[in-house]
């Protein structure tokens, strides 16, 4: 079957078709804050299919956000309507248990340990860069729209960022640094 010429118009159809459009996320609807991730990683120029994957994150559920619009089970679906490399990257990163995976990203031989079947790899530098960036899209959105939040894991999430800087694109550390910086006077975190 060939790919819908718009994918991402056929995804957020996808998401209604689930139901899950509407469902409540920081920042209002998850169909809002999946729209908005897309549009950072356009912003900072990221690939096609990075971007659809960011449009499409939550589809599986992630460690952070419980809910699943779409069983892991029936990638074919997704693969469908945004291509396999998109959903590949959507599937690795819901994939991801944090608490094992977080530690080591930035090393060459990161260890990253599947949440859905426990099993452990070390991914690629590419696979260990996307995620990273969309970790960074995907976290900077709710932390520009909930200042709760911000003011909780803002810290927390600059020292994350910062230790896989080399990982990001320099567009997205540089917001990292903007938007997760604690407010006031003070020397800035220098870029790479």
């Amino acid at each position: 079957m060939p790919r819908p010429a718009d994918p991402a118009s056929a995804a957020l159809r996808l998401l209604d078709d689930l139901g899950a459009t509407t469902a409540d996320h920081p920042g209002g609807t998850l169909g809002a804050h999946l729209r908005r991730v897309q549009q950072q990683l356009a912003h900072w120029g990221a690939r096609p299919a990075l971007q659809l994957a960011g449009l499409c994150h939550a589809f599986y559920g992630t460690d952070g956000f419980a809910m699943a619009p779409l069983p892991h089970g029936d990638r074919s679906r997704l693969v469908e309507v945004i291509g396999t490399e998109a959903e590949s990257i959507v599937h690795f990163y819901a994939s991801c248990d944090r608490a094992a995976t977080y530690p080591t990203l930035a090393d060459a031989g990161a260890v990253f340990r599947d949440r859905f079947t426990g099993r452990t790899f070390t991914p690629t530098l590419q696979q260990r860069k996307d995620f990273t960036e969309l970790t960074a899209a995907n976290e900077l959105d709710i932390a520009r729209v909930d200042a709760d939040f911000r003011k909780k894991w803002g810290g927390e999430l600059l020292a994350l960022f910062t230790r896989l800087q080399s990982l990001l694109s320099p567009r997205a550390w540089q917001d990292c640094e903007t938007v997760l910086a604690p407010p006031g006077p003070g020397p800035r975190l220098t870029p790479r």
